[in-house]
């Protein structure tokens, strides 16, 4: 799908889910690669088909309620326990983990220019870059913020991380994720979410490739309540893929490289990690198109705030609060009368990193431009530069239709950490609070 297909075609086209896939948001799943390979009635049957092993992987603990309760049934060429050796550590590279404090950078608002596409060969494991960090990667609460760059695919090569899951947002570039569970194809303007522990590896099918990456340490990802919006709109459960069952009965040397407690180990194992036959349950890998949520707006006046973009929460302890928000601003209508239509001069207790996936962002016409990101720390104001802030005070408040843009944040209740990489990267703007400079003074006493 090119990022320019409309939400319209997209609507059109999702009645019919695409092969290779199962629809919906949270679902108990089930599917087998082989005809009767996946146990009927029952979990660990004494003897499983196929000479296969039966295991659980569990994303939540035991006794986690149900409705937060996370766990697949896999059966396997081999378990687990045959997928692990002698590990020794790994040069993790730019990959950093929360607490990070390498680098003593003075508080200030802070945009970055897209990283430039490597020449050298670069698979997903050497290509990930840690622009932020948060929280505390050993208590399971915060985040990390990266950019990956990808010009190899990883051959005979796998990967599990034992602190968080991740969320690929694609910018440039199509990437295949072959998992455990089954094979994931996506392209910029989707998303990819691996949870915690479960094994992959990340192809390229066709060109280099560069996005954002998250991970996040504290509770899984989930649809955020709708409240007095209702039953509808927003991220619609149904739009949400998982993929069927997928196997390799491969016995060639690969590498498992496994990310724990913020290091990097690997380990060389004499099959491919590939060998789930079948499974079932709810903690499963997904991947979502963005171009299909569904915006909720003003209609009459104001801007609300942009929690109403929310499309993934992971939840915090305490109600309403975020370990972290990922919040998109897509295609939308701008109707509001009598109103400044861009998001206006705030201050948050939130920090927010931010991409732009394509297009131009309305409150940054400027210097924000695709791959590129903006780090608005907590407390720190931010707002519209001097020519959003200008257009939108004069313009004519006719309806407008805001179309190819789609920008994102990853909102944590935690001060993000900025990376000694990130510090020092030569595509860090030095001039970006300039772009404020030309909001002068407009008071005058004598004119209400």
């Amino acid at each position: 799908m090119n990022v320019n297909t409309s939400p319209d075609q997209i609507i059109r086209s999702s009645a019919q889910v695409t092969p290779g896939y199962m629809s919906g948001f949270g679902n108990s799943f089930e599917t087998e690669a082989l005809p009767g390979a996946l146990p009927i009635g029952r979990n660990s049957p004494q003897r499983c088909a196929y000479g296969l092993y039966a295991e659980q992987l569990s994303g939540s603990p035991f006794t986690a309620p149900r409705g937060t309760n996370e766990r697949s049934w896999l059966y396997r060429i081999r378990p687990s326990v045959k997928h692990s050796g002698r590990f020794e550590k790994a040069d993790a590279g730019l990959w950093r983990s929360a607490p990070c404090h390498e680098y003593d950078l003075p508080i200030a608002q802070l945009r970055w220019d897209p990283a430039p596409i490597p020449k050298e060969d670069m698979t997903f494991l050497q290509g990930v870059q840690t622009m932020t960090t948060a929280g505390d990667v050993n208590t399971q609460a915060g985040m990390a913020a990266h950019v990956y760059l990808i010009t190899k695919s990883m051959v005979d090569q796998h990967f599990y991380n034992a602190d968080g899951e991740l969320m690929f947002v694609l910018q440039q570039g199509n990437l295949r994720v072959v998992t455990e569970f089954g094979r994931i194809d996506a392209e910029p303007g989707e998303i990819v979410v691996i949870p915690r522990g479960v094994k992959f590896r990340v192809e390229i099918p066709n060109g280099p490739a560069r996005g954002y990456l998250c991970e996040n340490y504290g509770g899984a990802f989930t649809l955020p309540e709708r409240g007095p919006i209702g039953a509808n709109c927003l991220a619609n459960a149904r739009d949400f893929l998982t993929p069927v069952a997928y196997y390799e009965d491969k016995d060639t040397p690969t590498e498992l490289y496994v990310k724990w407690g913020g290091s990097l180990f690997k380990t060389t194992l004499p099959h491919s990690p590939i060998d789930v036959v079948a499974w079932h349950g709810n903690y499963a890998p997904y991947k979502y198109d963005l171009r299909t949520f569904s915006p909720v707006g003003a209609i009459g006046f104001d801007h609300p705030d942009p929690s109403i973009f929310t499309v993934l929460t992971s939840p915090s302890e305490t109600a309403g609060t975020a370990n972290i928000d990922f919040v998109i601003f897509p295609e939308r209508w701008m109707v509001a009368d009598n109103t400044f239509r861009p998001p206006w001069y705030h201050m948050n207790i939130m920090s927010e990193f931010m991409g732009l996936i394509y297009g131009v962002y309305d409150a940054k016409p400027q210097g924000f431009v695709p791959g590129g990101i903006s780090l608005h720390n907590c407390m720190l104001p931010h707002g519209p530069d001097r020519d959003a802030f200008e257009h939108a005070s004069n313009g004519e408040l006719k309806p407008v239709k805001l179309t190819g843009t789609m920008a994102f944040m990853f909102e944590t209740r935690y001060p993000q950490r900025v990376t000694a990489h990130a510090a020092k990267s030569s595509t860090l703007q030095d001039n970006y609070a300039d772009c404020w400079t030309g909001l002068e003074k407009r008071f005058d006493p004598n004119k209400p």
